[in-house]
């Protein structure tokens, strides 16, 4: 009878892998194997974060830590840079990716993606601060400037 000998394939025993021995060298050679996939090498598959109700999942990590997976988000800090200032907002959509249009057809939010983001927190808190109403329209502003004043013969308006 033969012997059938099964040859164990260090690269293909555990999922995801974050070491850098499935790179290749400088020159295009593949690295040769020196030692076994570990289990802190270990990585996770992407959370792929989509909008809607708040669900969040733990999950345990080294040392029995926990981290917090965000599977849906309705709202997050965003921050108008220019002004300094930071505020809790809705989010709303997806509107661009440079990395995948898939994307921004699914809604997922990941690191760079652009999206559109509720503005009423921003905008009453430039309100309060700069006391300028904003958003108006002009028909709406115009209307209110020109309220019919009593005038002179002149034509200026009387005091």
């Amino acid at each position: 009878k033969k012997k059938r000998v099964l040859f164990f394939n260090a690269s293909c025993n555990m999922g995801i892998s974050r070491d850098n021995s499935s790179k290749r060298r400088k020159t295009g050679a593949k690295k040769s194997q020196y030692k076994k996939k570990r289990k802190f090498n270990l990585g996770r598959p992407a959370a792929n974060t989509k909008i809607g109700d708040k669900r969040v999942r733990k999950v345990r990590v080294r040392g029995g830590n926990f981290k917090f997976r965000a599977l849906r988000l309705d709202s997050g800090n965003f921050s108008w840079g220019s002004e300094s200032v930071s505020r809790k907002s809705r989010i709303l959509d997806v509107v661009y990716n440079a990395t995948n249009n898939e994307m921004v057809r699914t809604k997922t939010l990941v690191k760079n993606s652009i999206i559109q983001i509720d503005a009423t927190p921003f905008k009453n808190w430039y309100e309060n601060q700069y006391t300028v109403v904003v958003g108006r329209k002009k028909k709406e502003v115009s209307e209110e400037t020109s309220k019919p004043t009593e005038t002179s013969e002149s034509g200026r308006p009387k005091t």
